[in-house]
């Protein structure tokens, strides 16, 4: 009982660190530099590689004030953070490494529509950490995020159409209900104490298209509290 015991702990730490490390890694939790900036690295499987097309002078701050030296013509820079006018990458300057802000004008991406899909990218990813965070999901989520936000689903299922493959997952959704104990203490008074019990309050069904939530259903009780169902943006192309 005691080796069960411990093997679903490390169940449950596994969990809970495959759930921080997706906010981590791809959440709100990225960390402003400056007002009207945001960071990027991190967010993206791979590092986003930008070429610098033009010498491309190189500022400590978004303000582009007082350069540090410049980046030559042909460079290759690594994608740290944006703002509006601005990227902030890090590369190997005429001077040596270094990181600091260049103007997105002269940067090159394969993406002509980079900093566009940046910016929904981030917007998406904080509305995502904070569904994990808060252990709830919503339409337009990935698998792989709800798994992040809801853990292992009770049941899972699958099936082939003419339009694709469409996946279903359900989970049996729990609350802490509380409860009254009536016991006595060490001078033999009687003395009433709340203890939390954990209780389903229902079962939820989420279906699946093109890989993200396209309908979530409550199969019994009311798990989602008659707080409705969410909608965020889908995944963004490219990443």
């Amino acid at each position: 009982m005691k080796a069960f015991c411990l093997v679903l702990l490390a169940l449950c730490f596994t969990q809970a660190a495959q759930a921080q490390s997706i906010i981590r890694r791809r959440s709100s939790s990225l960390p402003n530099l400056e007002p009207g900036t945001f960071a990027l690295e991190g967010m993206t499987p791979k590092p986003i590689v930008l070429k610098v097309q033009i010498e491309a002078p190189v500022y400590p701050t978004s303000k582009l004030q007082g350069a540090l030296g410049s980046f030559a013509p042909g460079t290759l820079v690594t994608l740290l953070a944006m703002s509006d006018a601005a990227y902030r990458v890090r590369g190997h300057a005429r001077h040596g490494d270094v990181a600091g802000w260049v103007l997105k004008t002269e940067m090159l991406s394969a993406d002509p529509n980079l900093s566009t899909n940046l910016k929904k990218l981030y917007e998406r990813t904080q509305l995502v950490g904070d569904l994990i965070q808060h252990k709830q999901v919503a339409l337009g989520m990935t698998s792989q995020e709800v798994y992040a936000s809801l853990g292992k689903p009770s049941r899972k299922s699958s099936k082939i159409t003419a339009a694709g493959k469409e996946e279903r997952l359900e989970y049996a959704i729990y609350d802490q209900v509380p409860q009254t104990t009536t016991g006595t203490n060490a001078f033999g008074q009687i003395v009433q104490s709340v203890i939390y019990v954990r209780v389903e309050v229902g079962t939820m069904s989420l279906s699946f298209k093109d890989g993200v939530v396209s309908e979530i259903e409550e199969t019994k009780g009311n798990p989602l509290r008659g707080g409705g169902v969410r909608t965020i943006p889908p995944p963004v192309a490219g990443f």
